[in-house]
């Protein structure tokens, strides 16, 4: 079973309200030692984010490339230089996830976004319930040694509806090494599988084909 963002989540809800002031974000920021914070609604959804690049833009002003044309990005950087509310100054709409998320999709908007951080929500209010940061998600290279072997064991047998007893599997630091007899056709979609698993840093398949029992040794695949 893939790794849900409520088994790595932080807590805390990192969040202002949308009259919070530009003095009262700052202090939120350094407090929690963060880049960024959740602007929340009355109701306390998340309706924004404000990040530290949002509020150089104060310290920059309109004096940065004053003669250049006046794009939709360079009237945001106007509009944000000159905002003193949170509610101003935020980058919308929020990009959340629930804890029922993937932590893999959770990375994916991370990345795909550009933020180191997403507020998480409650699926049933819409409310904050906390904060996924990037260091959050590494924790998933931080599992147990012999729960990460279980759920590839569990993965062999009930998804792809191979023989576990015909493999093994030594996993050291991440790295999974699969050894033993299978199909030839099966091995890719066994590297691919195993790959996928949260924690897998990368997969090494010394795997012999069957049924000629001609050794096959595959190069890692990342």
């Amino acid at each position: 079973m893939s790794m849900e963002v409520r088994h790595v989540m932080g807590h805390v809800a990192i969040a202002v309200h949308e009259d919070a002031s530009f003095a009262e974000i700052v202090s939120t920021l350094r407090r929690f030692a963060v880049g960024a914070v959740t602007v929340i609604d009355r109701d306390r959804r998340p309706v924004g984010i404000v990040s530290e690049d949002d509020l150089l833009l104060k310290e920059i002003g309109t004096a940065r490339g004053g003669l250049l044309p006046l794009t939709r990005e360079r009237r945001t950087e106007r509009r944000k230089s000159a905002a003193v509310t949170a509610g101003d100054l935020m980058t919308s709409p929020a990009i959340v996830v629930t804890p029922g998320t993937p932590v893999r999709d959770a990375a994916e908007k991370m990345h795909a976004s550009h933020v180191k951080q997403l507020p998480v929500i409650d699926p049933v209010t819409g409310r904050v319930c906390g904060t996924l940061h990037q260091s959050d998600v590494l924790r998933v290279f931080e599992r147990p040694l012999g729960e990460l072997h279980d759920e590839i064991v569990a993965l062999v047998r009930d998804q792809l509806g191979l023989d576990p007893g015909a493999l093994a599997f030594d996993v050291v630091g991440g790295v999974v090494t699969i050894t033993g007899e299978a199909m030839a056709d099966d091995v890719e979609r066994l590297v691919r599988a195993v790959r996928r698993v949260d924690g897998v840093v990368a997969v090494v398949p010394e795997v012999e084909t069957r049924p000629r029992g001609e050794a096959a040794v595959y190069p890692p695949v990342y």
